[in-house]
């Protein structure tokens, strides 16, 4: 086929295309692709899983160390398990320094584009430059190694530079995604007790400046550990307001700064704190560590990627706040030293084509997004996409949730040109990389399927019953041994950390969350999540976060949430509410309720549906059932209800859910 061919496709023809591809189960690397593929040994993994350790400390010594480590792993604690042991390295030198010494600081580190048409090019001096004068400004306000920095900052270069600063004196850092509110910013810096805030005077979305700034004074004021707040001035707004002996320009404190050096840190040192939703309201600080998180994420980047740092051009459409933004626009990338693209705007700003316009005038050769983004490309239509040059793109990657078949094919077909492999990677923030997916020049894709576990890694699917491993068919998600980026703890919280991932299988096994099926090739089907966690758009929300931020209402009784499945964003959320006494039911107290959301969580955890009820499905013993909530969501069979305090309250749900109320 024509490498032309996405400039000239319709919709009809699309979809006659999709028609014919819905069939075929396998799609083999394409002969192109394969032909110039770094990884084409169908033994490396049998090589890999015969001495994992052996393995991963070959990867870590692609890596510039300062001091080797003494031994590869230490499982005598299990399940705290420490990787390279007696090591020194620092992320920030072999992220910057070592790719300046090797004579390739003018090669841009990022294309950066704003959403009104600004750009920006930084190469690897400039950026070495801006972290080693920004981790000098930092340790003036009196950050020393071990302290927490939490960052709060659209998607500009420097919140890179922010980032890297801290890795480069061994401070922790607590990234908290743009799109949660000032209150859910307060919350993980109260929890994780950072030092020092580094955020933005403001930011942009769809044409409209937000001020941030004002936001954070709001909900900050009363954070005792607290001391110093770094403003960018990103938006350029007038009258920032500014706490004198708190407050500072991030511009005023770089210049001032002198730059400083790496400091070699301990393989096991904290490196940064991610806030993630759970199970339960309190939101759990997974920690990673220094030696064992960059040689995951270098390795799995280069691998499946099949990264060519002299050719290739990266773009990870993700944000910075969720980990693959951590893995896959920061670290990942800059350790292998290539160029990416890092965009500040939505995909549909200023026009629906801009990613592809971004692809054609970048020249990006390998693209990773989110099945939502590729489901919105779709609804958008494919005039969007032709008439763009994206024969640059050699590569596509799919993250964040499982992706449809059709999904995958429509990306593969129009985007592709049906000469990109897909990768289609599942990981998680605890994963800290990539785990199960298809090397690209090795591995038939099975559209809908994630893959097979990467090198060095072993994942099975158990009998959730037994325990035991499931050659063929359904059952829970495990990772059976240790492997470098794995978390190594919730922040201040171990008991929770043991009994959240170790305690269902026992202290060798880690407990993914996830339900999977596995094929009789080995290929791993990713099903869902068997805790109460929505995934929206690649967005992990807690469901009890959400009901607490429903409940907060003044007339809301009681909530209940659940996910809904969705054919834009994967997962929406539903919420059946009850209010208080004879408080009737209305468009403004829902709107209430969503804008109590917006301003404790943020946007993206509104409800697409909120269903009026007068209770909710209860056991004797008093405990909602949000299994039968979500059958009513999806408009499934509900079984026995017999056993509920109250049958006739599911009926009245499903009379009102097809009735739209």
């Amino acid at each position: 086929m024509s490498t032309e061919t996405p400039r000239t496709l319709t919709e009809h023809a699309v979809e006659e295309r999709l028609h014919e591809l819905l069939g075929q189960e396998r799609f083999p690397p394409p002969p192109g692709f394969a032909a110039q593929a770094e990884i084409t040994d169908p033994e490396l993994r049998a090589r890999a899983a015969a001495d994992p350790v052996a393995y991963w400390e070959e990867q870590a010594g692609k890596l510039r160390w300062s001091t080797p480590w003494e031994t590869a792993l230490n499982d005598s604690e299990a399940p705290f398990y420490r990787w390279f042991e007696g090591g020194r390295i620092n992320v920030s030198d072999n992220c910057l320094d070592r790719h300046v010494e090797a004579g390739n600081g003018e090669r841009v580190a990022f294309h950066w584009h704003g959403e009104e048409g600004e750009q920006r090019d930084v190469t690897y001096a400039e950026l070495l430059d801006q972290t080693a004068r920004f981790a000098g400004a930092l340790r003036d306000l009196g950050v020393q190694e071990g302290d927490v920095v939490g960052i709060y900052l659209p998607m500009i270069p420097e919140v890179a530079v922010a980032m890297l600063a801290c890795t480069r004196i061994g401070a922790v850092h607590n990234v908290v995604f743009g799109g949660f509110s000032a209150g859910s910013v307060a919350e993980r810096m109260e929890v994780s007790g950072a030092k020092v805030l580094v955020t933005a005077d403001g930011s942009r979305r769809k044409g409209k400046t937000a001020p941030v700034k004002p936001e954070v004074d709001r909900t900050m004021g009363g954070l005792q550990g607290l001391e110093k707040i770094v403003v960018v001035r990103h938006a350029g707004l007038d009258d920032v307001p500014m706490t004198e002996g708190r407050d500072v320009f991030f511009d005023e404190v770089v210049a001032a700064a002198d730059p400083v050096d790496p400091v070699p840190l301990d393989a096991e040192a904290p490196m940064f704190i991610l806030y993630s939703s759970g199970s339960t309201a309190k939101p759990k600080g997974i920690q990673h560590t220094t030696g064992g998180y960059l040689t995951g994420v270098t390795t799995t980047l280069r691998q499946v990627f099949d990264l060519k740092p002299e050719e290739d051009v990266f773009w990870c459409s993700a944000d910075v706040g969720w980990v693959t933004g951590h893995s896959y626009i920061v670290y990942g990338p800059l350790a292998n030293g290539i160029t990416s693209v890092m965009y500040e705007g939505a995909p549909d700003y200023p026009h629906k084509g801009i990613w592809w316009e971004l692809i054609e005038r970048r020249g990006v050769t390998k693209f990773y997004t989110a099945p939502t983004a590729i489901r919105a490309a779709m609804k958008w239509g494919v005039e969007h996409v032709s008439g763009r040059d994206l024969t640059s793109l050699k590569l596509l990657g799919s993250v964040g949730e499982p992706i449809n078949p059709k999904a995958w094919l429509w990306y593969w077909h129009v985007v592709g040109g049906e000469r990109c492999p897909v990768v289609d990677t599942w990981w998680q923030t605890e994963t800290g990389a990539m785990v199960v997916t298809t090397l690209p020049g090795l591995d038939d894709a099975k559209p809908g399927s994630a893959g097979t576990p990467l090198p060095g890694y072993e994942v099975q699917v158990l009998d959730a019953e037994t325990g035991e491993p499931v050659s063929e068919g359904e059952g829970l998600l495990a990772i059976p041994r240790p492997w470098p980026s794995m978390l190594r703890t919730l922040y201040q919280d171990p008991d929770r950390y043991r009994s959240t991932y170790w305690e269902r299988f026992g202290e060798s096994t880690y407990f993914v969350g996830d339900s999977a099926r596995i094929d009789k090739d080995g290929y791993i089907w990713v099903i869902g999540r068997v805790d109460d966690v929505i995934n929206v758009s690649g967005h992990r929300l807690s469901t009890a976060e959400v009901e607490s931020a429903i409940v907060a209402h003044p007339h809301v009784a009681e909530a209940a949430v659940v996910a809904q499945a969705d054919d834009l964003t994967g997962q929406a959320i539903v919420a059946y509410v009850t209010l208080q006494g004879e408080t009737k039911s209305s468009d403004e107290v829902g709107d209430e309720i969503n804008a109590g959301i917006a301003d404790r969580i943020g946007k993206l955890a509104r409800p697409k549906r909120i269903v009026w009820t007068q209770d909710l499905p209860k056991t004797r013993s008093g405990k909602i059932m949000r299994r039968l909530l979500r059958d009513i969501a999806e408009e499934r069979d509900l079984g026995d209800v017999t056993t509920l305090a109250d049958p006739s309250v599911v009926e009245n749900l499903q009379e009102r859910w097809k009735a739209g109320a």
